[in-house]
């Protein structure tokens, strides 16, 4: 029996003729001048296995299809400033989608993988083909805004709470997502949008959005723990998605059984807990926007729910010993303080010779925005031109 191939979202679903995607060696001088722009050409060949013949001819052949420009001299040492390279933002653009279960969000990314502009719709994304729609019109309305055409978009990474059930990339996803599970969600997305469509889950975007704008600058390797209605994560791997056999990885629910199931940090049970003491709180974005570590049920919560965290943190070490674990998803700032506290507090532990190995980082996301629309926003440009 031919075992399952892993997914392979680093080919365009749909293509266009004559998109200018980028070779591997023009993909690593793209994402050298991404991470580290405005740079020299010297400091780039530094970064590189390659002559400087090579990175100057690679260079030149970007700067031809308008991908790179020439930047600002800098300054500094001895002699005439160096002449320095960037990244053309306006070179072509993305469009990320994430649906999550009381909320739809829209952004739209440049080439240097910055946000022209993100929208939230607060609304509970029931009915499949109105909520698409009204993406539709809202993106139209958005390329006017800022003068964009159509033919620049690359295209639209697509992200939703849930898991994959099929090669066909189908989701599974929570009860209020009902009419979003179980299907081809491709051909509609193409069919409204009239662009190429990659599929990921919103765990995995948000750790790819985290990779390119947020902790990933710092850690190149991390696992990122996503909390939401439900609760999942991603893994990012010397710069890359760690996206396994089916798509799965990064399923951290799955390691907890039916019974404690309700321990695990989903959110939706924060939720309950907090209705249960009298706030009035329904959704998973009131809870973020309006969070108050003073309300009754909070403490409560972390008691019951940190040993599940603590547990998680150790496997995650123990078994992908990654630079840091990136507490993210729609996660209130402050309460992700508190468990991070917590959680280096449960951590410490007796080794021998008092002398333990180096584990890693517990650290809040720190992207701006929405770091799952991001992500999704920022995955086809990261599939085609960068690393």
């Amino acid at each position: 029996m031919t075992p399952p191939k892993p997914p392979s979202p680093s080919v365009a679903p749909s293509g266009r003729p004559g998109l200018p995607l980028a070779s591997d060696n023009e993909r690593m001088i793209l994402d050298i001048v991404r991470r580290h722009e405005p740079i020299t050409r010297a400091a780039m060949t530094e970064r590189t296995n390659l002559t400087q013949q090579s990175v100057h001819r690679l260079v030149e052949g970007l700067i031809e299809r308008n991908l790179l420009r020439a930047g600002a001299p800098l300054k500094g040492g001895r002699g005439q400033p160096s002449p320095t390279i960037e990244l053309v933002g306006e070179a072509v653009c993305s469009l990320g989608i994430s649906i999550n279960t009381d909320s739809a969000v829209l952004c739209l990314a440049d080439f240097g993988c910055n946000v022209i502009e993100e929208i939230q719709l607060r609304m509970v994304p029931e009915r499949r083909e109105a909520t698409l729609q009204v993406l539709s019109g809202e993106l139209s309305a958005m390329l006017v805004r800022h003068g964009i055409a159509r033919s620049r978009l690359l295209g639209l990474g697509f992200s939703m709470s849930g898991f994959f059930i099929s090669g066909n990339r189908e989701f599974n996803a929570p009860e209020p997502l009902r009419d979003w599970s179980l299907i081809d969600l491709r051909p509609d997305l193409e069919r409204i949008f009239q662009m190429p469509v990659w599929l990921e889950n919103n765990a995995t975007t948000g750790a790819i959005g985290e990779s390119l704008r947020g902790a990933g600058l710092s850690y190149p390797s991390f696992a990122y723990l996503s909390f939401n209605y439900g609760f999942g994560g991603g893994v990012i791997i010397d710069g890359k998605p760690h996206l396994g056999v089916h798509g799965n990885a990064g399923e951290f629910s799955g390691i907890y059984s039916d019974e404690e199931s309700s321990r695990r940090p989903a959110l939706q049970y924060l939720i309950r807990d907090l209705q249960d003491n009298g706030v009035d709180i329904h959704a998973i974005e009131d809870l973020r926007t309006r969070f108050d570590p003073s309300w009754p049920g909070v403490e409560a919560w972390l008691e019951k729910t940190m040993p599940s965290v603590d547990r998680l943190i150790a496997t995650l070490i123990a078994v992908l010993d990654p630079q840091a674990i990136v507490f993210g998803g729609q996660l209130p700032a402050e309460l992700g303080r508190m468990m991070i506290a917590r959680a280096r507090k449960s951590s410490e532990k007796v080794h021998r010779y008092d002398v333990g190995p180096p584990v890693a980082e517990l650290v809040l996301s720190q992207t701006k925005g929405d770091a799952a629309v991001l992500g999704a926003a920022l995955l086809p440009l990261k599939l085609s031109y960068f690393l």
